[in-house]
């Protein structure tokens, strides 16, 4: 009796094991995620399948959508995700099968009509703006959007056909509607018309199209100027422009002003300036003839050039290019002569050009100081130029100052400095000669060197350049020996110089210290230098400082280390270790080491002495 419940059991878990799923055999996921585990319900709110883990998210009303409604075959994995295989095309393809271009997934209302047209290329502007979608879009249904060009022809074709005034077609206006209405307007307002090709301004600002244009063919008309207003170029006589040859090209002096005043010529190929400021063009293009007009100032002013005589210009050669000296003011005045090939300044600013240019003579004037100023060369005696041998090229000593002062020789190959500053010439040049002047210091002063006594020059082989102790001070002092080969430091800046020159005689004296201080070395008793055989070379110990102190004598590097190690600070004086001050070769260990403690400390040496020498072998760095 109790064997039926555990068969049928059984039999309920084989079958389910066994059962076949109608979601086919892909779907791998526990039942319960989707199912009520009574009866096998399905519960949208209660359901744990996460849709958005497949590509289709479920949103707006796919939310509440009975599965069945896509899953037909409760095979999941070969639905469509496509708009279309789900819902009907009502559109026919005429705008796609991407629905969500247009519709969402909570309604199939669509609010972004004029973006969509936007992105299309036709942006729904001006009276394009409150259209219906059918005014345009017609069609056997209202949900039929067969595409329309976006060229404005496509929609307006018969409004250009029909239009008389003026007539599109005939005229032969383009059908770009936009190149005259404005698509911002909401209407064909002729006031929209864009000129922007051939500006409609100012006097060409006429309303009326045919008074330009044949409005039968608005295709052929020409944008230059001459071909409408050839006849006012052939009538104008203020001035003749026809006579004078000027250009067909009206807007060279014209703009589009009414009246064509004012008028403005472009004569920057020749200024009209001051004198040239003119008015009455024939006054310059005679009989109104402005072809091969000349622009050089002769040209013009020949008559001017010939029947001037302050100065006279055709005697003098002057140029007939006026432009060198006058300006387009009035009455050729203020002139300005261009003299900068010689510059008039000081003595030579000289209002009468005669008196430089004799006769009114311009051309062959010499510009050398001495073609005008021999005479002045020749009669001057302060000094006197011509026996002195002055060269004859005034500017090397004067400038243009009226009377020749100051006058400024140029004495920089011999400076005239101190001693030297001599404002008469003749002290140095005598008789008034100025050539073969020697420059060397000797030359001049042969009798100072040889005069001299303190010290001196000539017993001691000085040299005879003086420069090399002297400058041009007055009386040569201070004198300045260059003494570096044996610098005169400290104890050594003696000022006398016979105290190491004896008699005064400074050729061999010697440059070593010994050769000197032979007394001093030999007489030194703290340490006795000689018995200590110290080096005769003082300087390895001393400086130049008097009194020989402070001496840095280098006993650590050259014998035995007594300023560093174990023996710093343990001896006073030399002779605490010299004991034979008559030969410091002899030194003593022992008075400082008892023999009683330092046979303890050698204890394991063979062959130890208790001797002085004995100790500097072994330790000769001082070390134990």
């Amino acid at each position: 009796m109790y064997r039926l419940p555990y068969i049928a059991l059984l039999f309920f878990f084989v079958a389910i094991a066994t059962a076949q799923s109608p979601h086919g055999p892909n779907l791998k996921i526990d039942c319960s995620q989707c199912h009520n585990p009574v009866g096998w319900e399905i519960s949208v709110e209660n359901m744990k399948f996460d849709h958005g883990s497949t590509s289709f998210e479920l949103e707006g009303t796919h939310k509440i959508t009975d599965c069945k409604s896509c899953h037909t075959n409760l095979v999941f994995d070969n639905t469509p995700t496509d708009c279309l295989s789900c819902h009907v095309d009502i559109h026919s393809q005429s705008v796609g099968n991407d629905c969500m271009r247009c519709h969402t997934s909570d309604n199939w209302l669509v609010f972004n009509i004029p973006e969509i047209h936007e992105e299309n290329g036709f942006p729904l502007i001006g009276s394009h703006s409150n259209l219906s979608c059918v005014e345009c879009h017609i069609t056997e249904t209202s949900l039929i959007f067969n595409r329309l060009g976006n060229e404005c022809i496509e929609c307006h074709r018969d409004d250009y056909l029909a239009t008389q005034s003026p007539n599109h077609l005939g005229a032969g206006f383009g059908q770009d509607c936009v190149e005259c209405h404005n698509p911002m307007g909401f209407g064909w307002d002729s006031s929209g018309i864009i000129h922007d090709f051939f500006p409609l301004t100012m006097g060409h600002d006429i309303q009326d199209c045919s008074a330009c244009h044949d409005v039968t063919n608005f295709s052929n008309i020409s944008a230059d100027c001459f071909s409408c207003h050839q006849d006012d170029f052939l009538q104008a006589q203020n001035p003749n422009h026809q006579n004078a040859g000027f250009p067909t090209d009206c807007l060279q002096c014209h703009t589009t002003a009414v009246g064509w005043m004012p008028a403005t010529i472009d004569h920057d190929f020749f200024p009209l300036t001051l004198g040239h400021d003119i008015q009455d063009c024939n006054a310059c293009h005679a009989n109104g003839n402005f072809n091969n007009t000349p622009t050089d100032c002769f040209a013009c002013h020949q008559q001017d050039y010939q029947t001037t005589q302050n100065p006279n210009h055709q005697q003098a050669g002057f140029p007939t290019e006026c432009a060198t000296c006058h300006s387009t003011n009035p009455g050729w005045s203020p002139a300005v002569v261009t003299h900068d090939f010689f510059p008039l300044t000081l003595g030579h600013d000289i209002q009468d050009c005669n008196a430089c240019h004799g006769n009114g003579v311009f051309t062959g004037t010499p510009t050398d100081c001495f073609a005008c100023h021999q005479q002045d060369y020749q009669t001057t005696q302060n000094p006197n130029h011509q026996a002195a041998g002055f060269p004859t090229d005034c500017v090397v000593c004067h400038t243009t100052n009226p009377g020749w002062t100051p006058a400024v020789v140029n004495h920089d190959f011999f400076p005239l400095t101190l001693g030297h500053d001599i404002q008469d010439c003749n002290a140095c040049h005598g008789n008034g000669i100025f050539e073969g002047t020697p420059t060397d210091c000797f030359a001049c002063h042969q009798q100072d060197f040889q005069t001299t006594q303190n010290p001196d020059h000539l017993a001691a082989s000085f040299p005879t350049d003086c420069v090399q102790c002297h400058t041009t001070n007055p009386g040569w002092t201070p004198a300045n020996f260059n003494h570096d080969f044996f610098p005169l430091t400290s104890g050594h800046d003696i000022q006398d110089c016979n105290a190491c020159h004896g008699n005064g005689v400074f050729e061999g004296t010697p440059t070593d210290c010994f050769a000197c201080h032979q007394d001093d070395y030999q007489a030194a008793q703290n340490p006795n230098h000689q018995a200590a055989g110290f080096p005769t070379d003082c300087a390895m110990c001393h400086t130049t400082n008097p009194g020989w102190m402070p001496a840095n004598f280098n006993h650590d590097d050259m014998y035995f280390p007594i300023y560093s190690g174990r023996h710093e600070g343990e001896w006073s004086r030399c002779t605490d270790c010299h004991t034979n001050p008559n030969n410091y070769s002899v030194f003593d260990c022992l008075s400082c080491h008892p023999p009683i403690e330092t046979a303890e400390d050698h204890e394991d040496v063979p062959n130890y002495i208790y001797e002085s020498n004995a100790c500097f072998a072994c330790h000769p760095d001082g070390e134990g």
